[in-house]
């Protein structure tokens, strides 16, 4: 068998909890990918120019963040995390029905800041559960967790695609050199550049009328299943105060037991809690209690991990922003409508990549594969740079970028959670770094691309692979210092133990020896 019986075993125990915590992550799968395809149909329905509809990207992934920085804060109870995470489910549903009805750009963003902070809190909650639930088995559970991201992110481009209109519309600005180059390139084959200068600064009124409502409204209900789903895990765990059941659940003598053990030692379990950090949230990470006294090691690790995966994390965010714009410019100077399959096409391999990754991260340890894929991340991205006029090898490298970057946020989290004994607030960080990462990389390729032409994107992408395999040296370097420190602390505790020996063997030896002379 290709996945032995213990964790089968395991995920059989855990079924319900870690089937919900799943479909949680298809919500944010389907909220992260579908504003990509849809901006133009949205820059009509709000009647905005480009340059500010592009702050409800931003929008979204600032308030990702803050959602990713305080989800923590829900985790202390069974009951606060699986009420966050449907309110936060529900908040996605409710999201997607009400931007049809946004027509300002203001409230459109505020709109995708309140998913954001949603989606936050879904991605830290269902990580520090599933990794609280699985322990040092959790790589398994963490690749399909993450494998419902790309599956989501890949269902809400398809939804939209046949509700998109086909021509855009007009921008109204004060000055057409402002509009950021990358939309430039978007619209350069479409029916507004055939318009007269004085025509491109007036709205479009003539043009196709957009149907993406109809889109939203679809994925509105698509998703409204899983607030249902965490629902019915609430009321089975017998957490919701007016429908408790008569038929106990059965895992009340399990619990009963641990509560009469945390009667007797309670108190040094808490402060063990509270010393060592857990899996709160980044700021209770920062109290001055759980600092003192761990090795500069410890913190390094939080560190660079969460560097990594900014870098990694930035990469897929700009790759997926981005590579339409890329693909429609020159030298490339793809049909708009090839050029669409790409963005597809990349959340495709990622979906894919996720599965794969699934016994991939029962087989070898977190680690190799992390070496693995962010050595073949960095060769796809060179290889997209030496044949940057090859129209084939931009589908074929988009394909191999997104397989090779899909399962490294999981094998990170994975990796790190494991080398700090599952005791630090490694999911926190790292989930934090990687929404940051997205936010601040997206902004600042966009801006490259507008200042330096297309074909920085992919050296932008390649600089940045670079200091994140640089960054995951250190990483491994600082795994060996603190194996090294938690070798030497095991010694030292062993060498205070052996003198308390030593003086009932001596004494014991001088008595044979007093018995002998007599």
């Amino acid at each position: 068998m290709f996945v032995d019986e213990r964790i089968v075993t395991l995920f059989k125990r855990n079924a319900h909890h870690t089937l919900t915590y799943w479909s949680v992550f298809f919500s944010f799968g389907l909220c992260i990918a579908f504003l990509g395809p849809t901006i133009l149909d949205l820059q009509c329905q709000t009647n905005s120019t480009l340059s500010q509809i592009t702050w409800v990207f931003f929008s979204q992934q600032f308030c990702l963040l803050i959602g990713s920085s305080i989800g923590g804060i829900f985790k202390r109870t069974l009951l606060s995390a699986l009420a966050a995470l449907f309110v936060s489910a529900l908040v996605i549903s409710i999201i997607f029905a009400i931007i049809p009805v946004c027509n300002n750009v203001l409230v459109l963003a505020i709109a995708m800041a309140v998913s954001g902070l949603a989606m936050g809190v879904i991605d830290t909650i269902a990580n520090i559960q599933l990794v609280t639930i699985y322990q040092k088995d959790s790589a398994v559970f963490l690749q399909a967790l993450h494998f419902f991201i790309g599956f989501g992110a890949l269902v809400s481009p398809l939804i939209a695609d046949p509700f998109l209109s086909e021509t855009g519309c007009g921008n109204h600005t004060e000055n057409g050199t402002e509009i950021m180059h990358h939309f430039r390139n978007m619209l350069r084959h479409s029916q507004i550049a055939t318009h007269n200068i004085t025509q491109s600064h007036l709205p479009h009124e003539a043009g196709e009328e957009s149907n993406v409502h109809y889109a939203f409204w679809i994925m509105a209900l698509i998703n409204l299943p899983v607030p249902i789903a965490v629902l019915f895990l609430m009321y089975r765990e017998q957490l919701i105060p007016c429908c408790h059941g008569s038929t106990p659940r059965l895992l009340d003598k399990d619990e009963l037991a641990m509560e009469n053990q945390q009667g007797t030692d309670g108190p040094d379990l808490e402060q063990k809690e509270h010393e060592s950090g857990g899996h709160g949230n980044i700021f209770s990470c920062c109290q001055n209690d759980n600092l003192r006294g761990l090795p500069v090691s410890f913190f390094m690790i939080h560190i660079l991990g969460g560097m990594v995966l900014f870098m990694t994390d930035g990469i897929v965010g700009a790759y997926a922003g981005f590579v339409y714009t890329y693909a429609v410019a020159p030298p490339m100077s793809l049909p708009h409508k090839t050029a669409g399959y790409l963005a597809s096409i990349f959340w495709a391999a990622i979906t894919a990549g996720r599965l794969l990754s699934i016994p991939l991260s029962y087989r070898f340890q977190p680690v190799r594969l992390l070496m693995f894929n962010m050595a073949g991340a960095i060769v796809t991205v060179l290889m997209l740079l030496i044949f940057y006029t090859s129209n084939t090898f931009l589908f074929v490298g988009t394909c191999l970028c997104g397989l090779f970057l899909s399962s490294i946020f999981p094998c990170m989290l994975a990796y790190t959670e494991d080398i700090l004994d599952y005791q630090g607030c490694a999911t926190s960080v790292l989930v934090t770094s990687a929404g940051m990462g997205e936010m601040v990389m997206q902004v600042l390729v966009g801006s490259i691309i507008q200042s330096q032409g297309s074909y920085s994107f992919l050296l932008c992408g390649m600089i940045i692979a670079c200091i994140g395999f640089v960054v995951f040296i250190g990483l491994l370097l600082f795994h060996r210092m603190h194996r090294n420190y938690l070798t030497g602390t095991s010694k030292r505790s062993t060498m205070v133990e052996e003198p308390v020996a030593e003086p009932n063997g001596s004494a014991q030896t001088e008595a044979r020896e007093d018995k002998g002379s007599s």
